[in-house]
């Protein structure tokens, strides 16, 4: 099993398609990293050679940031906005869709489950 970037590949995938299980990796990047590393995109990950390893964690160190500084860096551009208190620094502060969608009817992934109305009763 080959481990890139800190995340175990599965081995029975193509290495083209098991790189994109890396944070920060998909299919252009992924394409781009094995066309430097001069490895075949059609090959599994358990028919790698160490060598061929090395040269794609290589690639990946030199020109990528992928997985914790990642993630960090999302985090904290996602903080700034909140502090500017810019209308897209808002929207992620109230949980609600950043990039212009409508709430009215959808987006209850980000809203969660809806809240019940409570029906009003009549005094008799």
């Amino acid at each position: 099993m080959a481990r890139i970037a800190g995340v175990d590949l599965r081995k029975n995938k193509r290495i083209d398609v098991a790189l994109t299980q890396i944070y920060g990796i998909g299919q252009a990047s992924s394409r781009k990293i094995l066309e430097r590393a001069g490895v075949d995109p059609s090959i599994k990950v358990q028919d790698l050679t160490e060598a061929q390893v090395a040269t794609i964690r290589k690639v990946i160190d030199g020109e990528f940031k992928v997985e914790g500084d990642l993630r960090k860096e999302v985090t904290m551009h996602v903080k700034m906005l909140i502090d500017m208190g810019s209308y897209r620094g808002i929207r992620h502060r109230k949980n609600l869709p950043v990039h212009g969608q409508r709430t009215h009817t959808n987006a209850r992934t980000r809203k969660g489950p809806r809240k019940g109305v409570v029906a009003a009763r009549k005094s008799e």
